[in-house]
């Protein structure tokens, strides 16, 4: 009953892990534009056909094929994707065959997506690249199966657990993030068991590690938490391993246990909570993605940091003692390769600091 993110986000955020060069989007230069501009900065050029009122009506497959010359000429990509709109698969404009008639000398991955493509998941739209990037040959049949499978979880898990429940959610905030890092900073420093999971979404990933770049044995050095991560360097595709190497060579503790791969974050909770079931702990932190983690197995104090306001209240009802919310995680981590500043990580920093003195 709320707002939720778009097939054709969806297509567009897909497409870019890829790593193609440029994407035109089919429809009217208003057509997610926000995403579009996003992904300007992830080294992604990003263009449109610019569809008008007439097009609705006479169609613009002409259009569409002098923008894929005009994208080649000014570019040279190596791989572009064509991305479909409401206005432009309703209808009924055929990408293929105007990917066909440009004749361009590179791989072009067309994505007949629109708002309401299936029951308008915003995962149909990931998985339409998928496919349509193994008809190309771009990825083999097997890793397209085994993200199918990851993304078919991951709408399984918002539907049960997240914001896509059926019911209209409020946005909040969250709980105070000085008075929360102030939970977390005393646990440790009077010697209770703590346990950090790191369940993050690609390259939101960047913002949620840095809840643990941080060392806090300097809060307390016979005190290490324990520290879970779904950091696996050697699943995905080669962009999505980069965000894992790149996270695990920059955090100053040691990672106790991978879970899995940051694309796979709808079951590596289901894994972290099994390793840490028999740990006897006090505490435990779950960011990133935590309505996935089975919290309401686990009767003890528990901290879920999330980028979603309208996922506050769900993850209260969970089962969740404390919920912080970070802000603009998307955006805050296009373009880097680098762990970014996070609110929730600073606070903890700066307690730190406090109660030292």
């Amino acid at each position: 009953m709320h707002p939720r993110p778009s097939p054709i986000a969806a297509s567009l955020y897909t497409l870019r892990d890829m790593n193609v060069d440029v994407i035109i989007m089919h429809g009217p230069n208003g057509c997610c534009f926000r995403t579009g501009r996003l992904l300007e900065s992830d080294g992604v050029r990003v263009l449109t056909t610019a569809m008008a009122e007439n097009d609705f009506i006479l169609g613009a497959g002409e259009k569409l094929e002098e923008t894929l010359i005009k994208a080649y000429d000014m570019f040279e990509p190596k791989l572009m994707g064509v991305v479909g709109t409401c206005a432009s698969m309703i209808i009924g404009e055929d990408l293929k065959e105007a990917i066909a008639n440009a004749d361009l000398p590179c791989t072009v991955i067309p994505v007949e997506s629109h708002g309401g493509s299936g029951e308008g998941d915003n995962t149909i739209g990931a998985i339409m690249v998928l496919e349509s990037a193994v008809e190309c040959g771009v990825i083999p049949r097997e890793e397209a199966d085994r993200q199918i499978e990851m993304l078919e979880k991951a709408t399984e898990v918002e539907k049960t657990r997240g914001m896509a429940q059926g019911r209209y959610i409020k946005p909040n905030f969250g709980d105070s993030k000085e008075r929360v890092a102030k939970v977390v900073v005393q646990a440790i420093k009077e010697g209770k068991n703590v346990a950090f999971v790191h369940n993050a979404k690609k390259e939101t990933a960047y913002l949620f590690a840095d809840i643990i770049n941080f060392d806090y044995t300097e809060i307390n050095q016979d005190n290490k938490p324990i520290v879970v991560a779904n950091l696996d360097e050697n699943i995905g595709l080669e962009r999505i391993r980069g965000h894992a190497r790149n996270i695990k060579e920059e955090l100053p503790m040691d990672i106790d246990f991978i879970t899995g791969g940051l694309d796979e974050y709808p079951v590596t909770a289901d894994v972290a909570a099994k390793y840490l079931k028999d740990k006897d702990l006090d505490l435990i932190v779950v960011f990133g993605v935590p309505h996935a983690f089975p919290i309401e197995e686990f009767d003890i104090e528990s901290v879920a940091v999330t980028d979603g306001p309208r996922l506050v209240e769900p993850l209260k009802d969970l089962g969740y003692t404390h919920v912080v919310a970070e802000l603009d995680a998307h955006s805050k981590t296009l373009g880097t390769d680098k762990i970014v500043f996070s609110d929730f990580g600073e606070m903890i920093r700066s307690t730190s600091g406090w109660l030292k003195e």
